[in-house]
């Protein structure tokens, strides 16, 4: 018995060691999933689609080679199809019967497109010669474009790889469970050999016994034969082995996915559901312009451009990054501070930490992006509120509006950057007041104060601006000027349009670019008006017989509640700079 006991043991150590080994071999499964495809056209773009790249589940190796230069990025499939527009370009897609790559021409207008790298577009970018490796985490609603220089063919041959779980968990409880029974047989053999050994002796041979006189036999009458017993009583013990093995067998099959055990890996991968259902997922209708990584990156850009400007004193540099009212000011304080380094030049944009990111809600364009931002490192430069344009796909992001905040305001609740916000048209009927109102009201206000009608519209906590440029201001001026001459003051509404981007209380930021002029006079025939500071920096004038006139820009930012609230409308900062001067015509 000892013997059949170690000659099971080694068999079952044999079965279960050998399972094991052959699930990290001969069954083991692939450890990635690769599809490719060569371009068969000599396109200059190539546009790799995100049900390509989640044909199947898990982070994406993307391989791109056929090209010299290769530049790879990826953004939302909508922006990627925007900035090719009426370009011929290669489209990779997947088609989840072939479970293949496909490459299909779409035919366009434009043979060459133009540099894309730096897009304000992109989440990422990637470039390299040769051939680009790269492995990244794309949704199915992202889409990756390639491009070589533009002219030349983008991509020869597009590889993508999945990683694949084959692990086998079982495979080492196998392997484990083998060596002990493996042990567990060495030891029943031993035990076996040392018990036959001990039995071993002398032994005599046993006397033969004598024969017994056979017993005479009697026939027994014949009875009737018993009928076979029924139920549980017929059920002998040796019938109770058989159903235990059976169950037990059944246990362990049960237990099994493969010839040998249940450590086998999973069966080769399906198309995840991206793939095959053609985005199953609710599709939202209008998503943020920009995510918060792109805003940090586009301002850092912005900040870095407008320090090489500043310091250069260079308009077309700053054009690059700036627009509207945001470009009108400081291009004018680039010819004050170069006509005289005394004056003070404009607050510098800092890179960051960027507080606050509010995208405009779309997918079209003109895009609109809202961000604050503080310095942290610095307790002298004040927070900046900027609002950025973005004209087309291939145009990046110019800031047309750069305002100062006021310490004392607070910015509303605005929504998520994930969901972004509304942006309202200038007659939008649900606020207080329209933009166009806003700034002849609150110019009202500068002029009047008080006994502004609109007075109560507003709130004056916090409103510096009513401090240096309001009634009191401009009586110090009149003040000031010789009885030879006279000051008159107007405003206007100023060329840049105005941007509206809605709150989570049904209200509205508000940003909005008001004029003031200044207009210096003699009343005295004879008499000169004379120049000085920026407007005689700016105008190049030191006397004039004409008069001079004095053109403030101010961008004014707003926090304007909802129509029927009852809240007041609230200066959240400005930024106002002289932008024109020159003698009256």
């Amino acid at each position: 018995m000892r013997f059949v006991l170690a000659i099971i043991s080694f068999v079952l150590a044999a079965v279960m060691i050998g399972a094991g080994i052959a699930q990290r071999t001969i069954f083991a499964e692939p450890d990635q999933a690769v599809l490719s495809t060569s371009v068969s056209t000599d396109s200059a773009v190539t546009v790799v689609d995100g049900t390509a790249l989640n044909a199947y589940a898990g982070n994406q190796s993307l391989t791109i080679s056929g090209a010299d230069t290769i530049f790879a990025a990826y953004g939302r499939t909508t922006d990627v199809v925007a900035w090719v527009g009426d370009a011929t370009h290669n489209e990779i897609g997947f088609d989840p019967e072939s479970m293949e790559l496909t490459d299909t021409l779409v035919r366009g207008t434009d043979s060459e497109v133009p540099d894309p790298t730096g897009s304000d577009l992109w989440l990422n970018e990637y470039s390299s010669q040769q051939q680009l490796a790269l492995r990244v985490s794309v949704p199915s609603d992202f889409s990756f474009v390639v491009v070589s220089d533009g002219i030349e063919p983008a991509a020869g041959t597009v590889s993508v790889a999945w990683p694949l779980d084959n692990a086998t968990p079982f495979s080492g409880p196998l392997i484990v469970g083998g060596a002990l029974a493996l042990l567990l047989g060495l030891a029943f053999l031993l035990w076996a050999i040392t018990h036959m050994r001990k039995l071993r002796g002398p032994r005599r041979k046993p006397l033969k016994m004598p024969k017994l006189p056979r017993k005479p036999r009697y026939k027994l009458p014949r009875r009737s034969i018993a009928k076979p017993a029924v139920g549980r009583r017929a059920i002998g013990r040796g019938m109770v082995a058989a159903p235990v093995m059976l169950i037990g067998a059944l246990v362990l099959s049960g237990c099994t996915s493969g010839p040998f055990s249940a450590g086998v890996a999973t069966s080769r991968p399906t198309p995840s559901a991206s793939a095959t259902t053609g985005g199953a997922e609710a599709a939202v209708a209008d998503p943020p312009a920009i995510t918060v990584s792109q805003a940090e990156r586009i301002i850092a850009d912005v900040s870095k451009v407008v320090a090489a400007a500043d310091k250069a004193k260079d308009p077309a540099l700053l054009a690059t990054r700036f627009a509207g009212a945001a470009l009108e000011i400081r291009t004018a304080n680039y010819a004050i501070t170069t006509a005289d380094p005394t004056l003070a030049a404009l607050p510098v944009i800092p890179a960051g930490p960027v507080k606050l990111t509010l995208p405009q809600r779309t997918d079209t364009w003109p895009r609109t992006v809202f961000a604050v931002i503080q310095d942290d490192t610095d307790d002298t430069v004040p927070s900046i509120a900027l609002f950025l344009e973005q004209d087309d796909a291939r145009d990046p992001y110019k800031v047309k509006y750069a305002v100062t905040l006021e310490p004392s305001q607070k910015i509303p609740d605005v929504a998520q950057a994930d969901v972004g916000a509304d942006r309202l048209l200038p007659d939008n009927p649900v606020l207080r007041l329209t933009p166009t109102e806003i700034a002849l009201a609150y110019a009202d206000i500068l002029d009047k104060d008080v006994n502004s009608e609109a007075y109560l519209d507003f709130d004056p906590q916090g409103d510096s601006l009513r401090t240096a440029v309001g009634p009191a201001y401009k009586a110090s001026v009149r003040a000031a000027l010789p009885t030879t001459a006279s000051v008159t003051f107007g405003s206007g509404i100023g060329e840049a349009e105005a941007i509206s981007l809605g709150t989570n209380d049904a209200g509205a930021l508000i940003a909005v670019n008001l004029n003031e002029t200044t207009t210096v006079a003699p009343i005295e025939e004879g008499a000169a008006v004379n120049t000085s500071g920026q407007v005689k920096a700016l105008s190049g004038l030191a006397v004039s017989s004409k008069g001079v006139v004095a053109t403030y820009g101010d961008q004014l930012l707003f926090y304007v509640p909802p129509a029927g609230s009852g809240g007041k409308i609230v200066l959240l900062g400005y930024t106002q700079g002289l932008v024109k001067a020159g003698e009256i015509q």
